[in-house]
């Protein structure tokens, strides 16, 4: 998926304006480039794990199929580790065609990446920064 620099930007400061909590949302695309950045709601208000408010989740999705997008990813933020899927994010892992992006703000700088996840098998890449 391709997504801009200012949609990138937009990630980054969601998840630094959660921290120390992990931030989460979803990313609508169309045609395989990213058009909208909806932020959600950790309802597990955690540095440890995102769980998204389902009520919210749900009207996010509805707004996307509505528009005739696709659910081209949904991301979060890893607040005290590296930006790669845990247990917890493969166990999770429901939607197999959209990728899982995850914001690394542990350190000084941030750290983007991006995961296909299907069956529990893992593996980078699929975001293209235009």
């Amino acid at each position: 998926m391709e997504i801009t620099r200012r949609m990138l930007a937009e990630l980054i400061e969601h998840a630094r304006a959660e921290a120390p909590n992990e931030c989460c949302g979803m990313i609508a695309s169309r045609d395989g480039r990213a058009v909208k950045v909806f932020r959600g709601v950790n309802a597990a208000a955690s540095p440890l794990r995102y769980e998204f408010d389902g009520r919210q989740q749900y009207r996010i999705q509805m707004e996307i199929d509505d528009a005739g997008l696709d659910l081209g990813a949904i991301y979060h933020s890893h607040t005290r580790s590296a930006p790669y899927p845990s247990e917890t994010d493969i166990n999770l892992a429901f939607y197999p065609d959209a990728l899982y992006v995850i914001v690394g703000v542990a350190g000084e700088d941030p750290d983007v990446r991006a995961y296909s996840i299907r069956d529990g098998a893992v593996a980078e890449g699929g975001l293209d920064v235009v």
